[in-house]
């Protein structure tokens, strides 16, 4: 009979000897088709030069100083009444949601491991966090997928509203996950405590306990940044070659006929399904076919809103190189974007009908054209944009908190 130790070892191998066989094989097609992988290299390299390093870099530093100099601790502190109710996790952990809704993959990914390496939070509450906080940004949907592929700005309201509000669903539905893992001990002495008091006394031992000078940690911030978007960059053209060896050997056809069945139970038209196997592997390109493909309209925003919720492999393999070493486990992560993609869809659907009275409700970034991304007017302004939203967003939440916390102590007052 075999136990469970042998089974364990069993699946080691099979995954090992999958692995090695996989990697032989993609090296031997690289060889094989050596332009094709070239193309597709620099294909990858450029996305990454032109788009992902300028819009992501300058919030990763920003984020490492911030949780230098104790800032981070400070807005955990004014937000745990909101945050630990809502979504079962600390109050830093809405940091971690803001720069993500405002920066997009994978900001969130670098924010949370941080977190948990500087034990803010614990392994299961990131976890959580990182099942609901990674999102697209808001120019991605407005500009890219609404005006630059579908050519209809009025759509960008209602993706990015089935996108964010079904982010927030998930991360309600996976506030439950992993409750016998919770070792989160409620401090009684500090509920009668001034909330703004404790908040700046985390700011001041926070940079206390820290000890670095203003130089090392700008030194320490923009090298670790640095790290991180490299290997974000290497993650990137991988996968683009990845994608690209995968259609020449027809493996995306034999894709493209599971994704057709199940779009034909559902009654979708079957001409999505080479843009869902798109989007399965990498979200610009999905997207893009997906706004190309003969379909009704409303199927088509639909299929383009769970492809931007799931994201693609590629970013899952950025997150994965990010969180690997910080103990954050990848299943609940992926079973997140999966929740995230059929909501998003579900959401498109209800909301499509009503999209010009949700497209005056949000504000546009018509000015800014993703065809002007090579600009540095076109960065400045993007970061601007970026800051602003994340500011807009920290304060509604600490707003909200903080009324919650007042709440809690007239209810308190009240009983005594």
């Amino acid at each position: 009979m075999r136990t469970w130790g042998s089974g364990k070892r069993y699946r080691s191998r099979l995954l090992t000897y999958s692995m090695a066989f996989c990697t032989v094989f993609i090296t031997i097609t690289m060889v094989t088709y050596p332009k094709e992988t070239f193309d597709s290299a620099i294909m990858g390299l450029n996305l990454w030069w032109n788009v992902v390093f300028p819009a992501l870099l300058p919030f990763f530093i920003l984020s490492e100083i911030l949780m230098g100099i104790g800032v981070v601790h400070f807005i955990g502190v004014l937000l745990e009444p909101l945050m630990r109710p809502v979504f079962n996790v600390p109050g830093v952990g809405a940091f971690a949601m803001s720069m993500g809704l405002a920066s997009g993959y994978p900001m969130d990914a670098v924010i949370t491991c941080r977190f948990r390496k500087n034990q803010l939070c614990t392994a299961v509450e990131a976890e959580r966090l990182l099942s609901f906080t990674n999102t697209a940004d808001p120019l991605f949907m407005f500009g890219a997928v609404a005006v630059g592929m579908f050519g209809m700005p009025e759509l960008g309201a209602t993706i990015a509203l089935a996108h964010y509000i079904s982010s927030f669903l998930v991360g309600i539905v996976f506030r439950f996950h992993g409750r016998s893992r919770d070792t989160v001990i409620a401090d009684k002495h500090t509920e009668n405590t001034n909330i703004i008091i404790r908040a700046f006394r985390a700011l001041y031992t926070a940079h206390k306990e820290d000890k670095r000078t203003t130089g090392q940690l700008l030194g320490d911030a923009v090298k670790s940044s640095m790290n991180t978007i490299i290997l974000i960059g290497g993650f990137i053209i991988v996968f683009s070659v990845f994608i690209r060896i995968m259609t020449i050997i027809g493996i995306t056809d034999f894709l493209t006929g599971i994704f057709a069945s199940l779009l034909s139970n559902i009654g979708y038209n079957t001409n999505l399904a080479p843009a869902l196997v798109s989007g399965f592997f990498e979200i610009d390109l999905g997207t893009l076919a997906v706004s190309q493909a003969s379909a009704p309209l409303i199927e088509k925003v639909a299929v383009a809103s769970a492809i931007i919720a799931w994201s693609g492999l590629s970013v899952h393999g950025q997150v994965a190189s990010i969180v690997i070493e910080s103990g954050i486990r990848m299943t609940p992560y992926v079973f997140g974007r999966l929740l995230h993609a059929i909501l998003a869809a579900l959401l498109t659907i209800l909301l499509l009908n009503s999209r010009q009275t949700i497209a005056q409700l949000l504000v546009v970034p018509t000015a800014m054209s993703m065809s002007q991304s090579n600009s540095l007017g076109f960065w400045l302004d993007r970061i601007g944009q970026a800051s602003y939203q994340i500011a807009i967003l920290l304060s509604i939440l600490i707003i909200m908190s903080i009324t919650i916390h007042l709440l809690k102590g007239i209810y308190r007052y009240a009983r005594r």
